[in-house]
């Protein structure tokens, strides 16, 4: 099981993780992202390779 967290100040809103998320683990919330379902991540780090602004964090718990 992963934890995935965003950084909200540093989150620019783009979406990338969103859409490239095969799980859905992301929405967007006040035009920030959520990982709202960690509990689907499987550690593919799609949505940390597409961030433009390194927001997302993935550690194993």
């Amino acid at each position: 099981m992963y934890n995935v967290s965003v950084d909200t100040n540093k989150c620019e809103g783009c979406e990338e993780c969103v859409n490239v998320c095969p799980n859905e683990v992301f929405r967007m919330v006040d035009s920030k992202c959520d990982p709202y379902q960690t509990s689907e991540c499987v550690f593919c780090e799609s949505c940390t390779g597409v961030c433009p602004s390194s927001a997302i964090t993935i550690n194993e718990i």
